[in-house]
């Protein structure tokens, strides 16, 4: 039994209680927010340490438990395959059946071109290095004397996003030939969630130069709604849809590359505008972005 994997299972679950009982309360979400970024920095810090095969493997052995469920023996759903010696999971024989997209993505990075995997090393480390540092803009914001660091940490967040986004649109550009992945629709897809957060972060630095703080502190909320759903629902939903699509191959990974970032502004904003809605008559201070 692969005990690192069912002890992210049990942080996962404590981390789900924390947000439904928090989501709607401004003053619980630097607790819900740092045990998120430490999720995301035990998945992300693992392949720079492991090497990219391991740390898929780990990715891959999550979804194992679910998207088997229900199958009976000698069944291979048009979605699911196998890998060579099951290295790409570490449920060992537990599991040998994966999706189709796992399998690939593992198979892509054993003896891969150093470029590929450079840049998704360059991918994972400035994208945890921009979840560390908007975070740490969203809880200092607003408060005195800081107004000169708060903007020199948005350069830095704008700086490593656009390394970490450039990386990511180069490994994009490979995937018009992965067909487990979805071929161009992968491909564009990726485009468009790098779109969907590169662009509320330029439109919030863009607001912040016209000193429009205003819709600011608006477009940086979006933009971290674009990050948590451009890595946590693409994850959450990849766990949800796998099952149910196992007869379709790439369209549970084509849902998460389509949809999670989008979804992630619409639920920033939302919130955003419930606790705006509640400051006033709750005496909460509502949350602010830089």
């Amino acid at each position: 039994m692969p005990i690192s994997v069912l002890g992210f299972y049990g942080a996962v679950v404590l981390w789900a209680v924390l947000i439904a009982r928090g989501a709607f309360k401004p003053k619980q979400w630097p607790l819900i927010a740092g045990f998120g970024l430490v999720l995301l920095l035990f998945l992300n810090v693992r392949y720079l340490i492991e090497g990219a095969p391991a740390g898929i493997a780990f990715f891959i052995s999550l979804y194992d438990f679910f998207d088997n469920v229900g199958l009976s023996a000698g069944e291979v759903p048009s979605a699911m395959g196998t890998c060579q010696q099951n290295a790409c999971s570490l449920w060992g024989t537990t599991y040998e059946l994966h999706q189709t997209w796992g399998v690939a993505f593992y198979d892509r990075f054993v003896d891969a071109p150093s470029l590929r995997t450079n840049a998704l090393y360059v991918h994972l480390s400035c994208n945890s290095i921009v979840f560390i540092l908007m975070h740490a803009q969203l809880l200092w914001a607003g408060k005195p004397g800081i107004a000169s660091a708060h903007a020199s940490l948005g350069r830095a967040t704008l700086f490593f996003l656009t390394l970490g986004t450039a990386a990511a649109l180069y490994l994009a550009s490979e995937h018009d030939t992965v067909q487990s992945y979805g071929g161009s629709l992968a491909e564009w897809g990726f485009y468009s969630m790098s779109l969907c957060v590169y662009g509320a972060a330029l439109m919030g630095w863009r607001m912040a130069r016209r000193g429009d703080w205003a819709m600011h502190r608006v477009w940086m909320i979006r933009f971290v709604g674009a990050m948590y759903g451009a890595f946590w629902l693409f994850r959450v939903l990849l766990m949800v849809t796998g099952p149910l699509f196992r007869e379709w191959e790439t369209v549970s990974l084509l849902i998460s590359i389509w949809a999670s970032a989008p979804l992630g502004v619409l639920m920033a904003d939302g919130l955003r505008r419930s606790w705006d809605a509640r400051s006033p008559r709750s005496g909460e201070p509502s949350v602010r972005a830089g």
